[in-house]
């Protein structure tokens, strides 16, 4: 990490845990494949399980049931798209690979509407469960819900046990997106019956390209890579050993700081009194809603997000104008328009991301530099 940057961009990626970097090391070190019966082989073998183990334990799920990917877009293609649903349930908020895998999917797509905080209510989404099975002749087994448990953008938590109970009790298959949540609340698998959940590695600060589809054992999956029969015939392939010892790492770590996310949280109430207070018409999207502790959507209006990116990053400040994962791109947020968010707020609106290795220093850092920000709006230029 620089010294002389605030990295608050932890929802893209945040970075690498040093429990992860000595486990990658580690395992780099070593020679064998995973398959391989010899002891080298063997030794390869017990990294992934071992990953596995812990991958299971911040899943809260039973270990057999992990199937490592190169990440959570690869597990979310294999549930989405790699099957012949019927008809796919979504949320008006979901990632883009969600959206893009629905988009290749041939069945009948209905949205889940959000409210203006961006959450499902639970008796309006119920209702239109009943509907499209009563009036499709949709059998619950050929349906699937797909929940994010927390927004990649506004960091604002579904009431996901409310909807697991809901497609519990209709027989409906669930994927619940977990890769924002995991180490920053408690996320249950067993506890919520999901069929399907969804973690990536780098967002807990283990290296990229490792992810993991946590699947059941009646979960339908037909897999998109097929030809070794690794990770019990769902995912075929070579394990990358080094990326799962890291994931599983990184897991392992922040599992552990789910007990002190109360200073996550602390650090980001500091962060936004701290840019409310230089710009005090600054809007906090999601603000009355539960949210991740570590994530702050604000929009300065008349300040356009991408301005004000660049802006911070001069001066050593790393956000996000939305998500990160869109390529760069600057059009309209779908998340934020779902949310019923006027445009000239949305295009205003920037995302800071706190992580493990966050400081109180980091947050003063970016403070100081939104009074930049301001200035610029307001047309202010500093005087060498």
């Amino acid at each position: 990490m620089n010294v002389n940057r605030a990295y608050l961009d932890c929802n893209a990626t945040a970075p690498l845990r040093p429990q992860a970097r000595a486990a990658v090391l580690s395992a780099l070190d070593d020679v064998g494949n995973a398959s391989s019966v010899h002891a080298e082989g063997r030794r390869a073998r017990a990294l992934v399980e071992a990953a596995r183990v812990k991958v299971a334990a911040l899943a809260g799920a039973s270990a057999r049931h992990v199937v490592f990917t190169s990440g959570a877009t690869e597990a979310i293609n294999c549930v989405v798209s790699g099957r012949a649903w019927k008809t796919l349930m979504v949320s008006a908020v979901e990632h883009p690979a969600v959206a893009a895998s629905v988009a290749r999917s041939s069945a009948d797509h209905i949205v889940i509407p959000v409210d203006g905080s961006g959450r499902i209510d639970v008796a309006t989404f119920a209702t239109l469960v009943d509907c499209v099975l009563g009036t499709e002749h949709v059998l619950p087994a050929d349906a699937l819900i797909v929940v994010q448990h927390a927004n990649n953008e506004t960091g604002v938590v579904q009431p996901i046990d409310e909807i697991a109970n809901v497609a519990r009790d209709r027989g409906i298959r669930l994927m619940v997106d977990a890769v924002q949540s995991a180490g920053r609340v408690e996320i249950d698998q067993r506890r919520w019956g999901a069929e399907y959940l969804v973690l990536s590695s780098h967002k807990i600060g283990g290296p990229q390209g490792a992810g993991a589809l946590v699947a059941t054992d009646d979960a339908k999956i037909d897999a998109l890579l097929v030809g070794g029969g690794q990770e019990r015939g769902r995912r075929a392939g070579t394990e990358n050993i080094a990326a799962i010892a890291g994931f599983g790492a990184a897991a392992g770590a922040a599992r552990s700081d789910l007990a002190d996310i109360s200073r996550m949280a602390d650090l980001r109430a500091r962060l936004e009194a701290g840019l409310i207070n230089v710009a005090p018409d600054a809007i906090v999207i999601g603000k009355d809603a539960p949210r991740l502790a570590n994530t702050s959507l604000i929009a300065l209006p008349r300040a356009p997000a991408e301005t004000a990116v660049i802006a911070l990053d001069l001066a050593g400040v790393a956000a996000s104008a939305g998500a990160a994962c869109s390529s760069g791109k600057t059009t309209r947020s779908p998340v934020l328009a779902a949310m019923g968010i006027h445009n000239d707020i949305a295009k205003c609106a920037v995302r800071f991301s706190l992580g493990w290795a966050t400081t109180e220093d980091d947050v003063s850092r970016c403070i100081d530099a939104w009074q930049q920000v301001n200035r610029i709006r307001s047309g202010v230029r500093d005087v060498a």
